[in-house]
């Protein structure tokens, strides 16, 4: 694969601070990330999978109100709800619930739940991400 095949989405730096808790860095945008206490953490802000299901519900949302104002819809107020499951024989789903202004038509509701089966969050986790990881070199 050369340089020019490849399309950089996105990059994140993520420092460990005391116990579980992390600082995360995206461009200029810093925010936490923890455990609840429950799990050991002290909670100073929301756990991988809580973040997953936002980086999911936002893509989803964006897209959405993307195409909605191409075609002149008004979503309003435009609600995406998320819930990720683990099953018993371990595979893991999420429920999304999408839920929009009155002024939406039946027909209109079913155009959107296509286009969010095709938001770019979506398709990446529903082809099962490849994920390679290695150590850095070590500092002297």
């Amino acid at each position: 694969m050369t340089p020019q095949d490849t399309t950089l989405l996105a990059a994140a730096v993520v420092e460990s601070q005391d116990g579980y808790a992390q600082a995360i860095r995206t461009g200029k945008h810093h925010f936490p990330s923890d455990e609840p206490a429950a799990l050991g953490g002290t909670d100073q802000g929301p756990a991988p999978y809580q973040l997953l299901m936002g980086s999911l519900g936002a893509c989803t949302a964006i897209t959405l109100k993307m195409y909605a104002a191409r075609k002149g819809w008004d979503l309003s107020p435009l609600t995406v709800k998320l819930k990720l499951f683990r099953e018993k024989d371990h595979t893991e789903r999420v429920e999304r619930v999408l839920s929009c202004g009155p002024s939406i038509t039946e027909e209109q509701r079913a155009r959107l739940l296509d286009i969010a089966a095709k938001t770019p969050v979506t398709l990446t986790l529903s082809r099962a991400l490849r994920i390679e990881t290695t150590f850095a070199p070590a500092s002297p």
